[in-house]
């Protein structure tokens, strides 16, 4: 018998599936994850891809050449962005909503530098348009160390793109599911070790 979830993938005594909620959203996330993300135990872009049917989900650090990928690059009825914080990058709001039909918005989900190197070897997203979130957002990742106050986990990250996009629909069970992860892992560390290791 495994001691890992068959639909989220965590440990049995660390599995999400109760806190998951299905929802529905007219813009579709595309998440393309470090190999070296899709084995951490509090990786949170499992949540977006459980809670989000129309999202898809991509593991690899290369995809220039990723057949699934380009496919859904190559629909001229979809517009395609990427997350990251490049020069040119325009900022996330219902203005992108007005002027097209169908829009789809990759996500880079690693660290910084996990991140910038996928964005570096993966030609295809160099010609695609950049997003990048509002500088006020701050993170809640608490039991992982952030280069800043306002970096973002995936899911946190993904939930502020819906939300802007799509201020109309309630997102927030993602970050209840996200939320009710990190309190299960905070409450499994020895006495101590949270308050001395993440809380400044």
């Amino acid at each position: 018998m495994s001691r890992y979830c068959s639909q989220c993938g965590k440990s049995l005594k660390a599995c999400i599936c109760q806190w998951i909620q299905s929802l529905t959203s007219n813009v579709e996330l595309i998440i393309l994850q470090h190999p070296s993300e899709s084995k951490r135990p509090m990786g949170t872009a499992r949540i977006l891809t459980l809670s989000l049917t129309n999202s898809h989900h991509f593991v690899g650090e290369n995809f220039s050449d990723h057949a699934e990928l380009n496919a859904l690059l190559q629909q001229s009825n979809v517009a395609h962005f990427v997350l990251y914080p490049g020069e040119s990058a325009e900022e996330v709001s219902t203005q992108l909503t007005q002027n097209h039909d169908k829009i789809r918005v990759i996500l880079l989900d690693g660290t910084w530098k996990k991140a910038y190197k996928m964005w570096q070897l993966s030609s295809n997203l160099q010609t695609l348009p950049l997003l990048r979130l509002p500088t006020v957002l701050k993170g809640n990742y608490r039991i992982r160390k952030a280069p800043s106050d306002n970096a973002l986990s995936t899911v946190e990250a993904g939930y502020h793109i819906l939300s802007l996009l799509e201020p109309k629909n309630d997102f927030t069970p993602l970050m209840v599911a996200f939320d009710n992860m990190i309190q299960f892992q905070i409450e499994q560390m020895p006495q101590g070790v949270f308050e001395k290791n993440y809380r400044h």
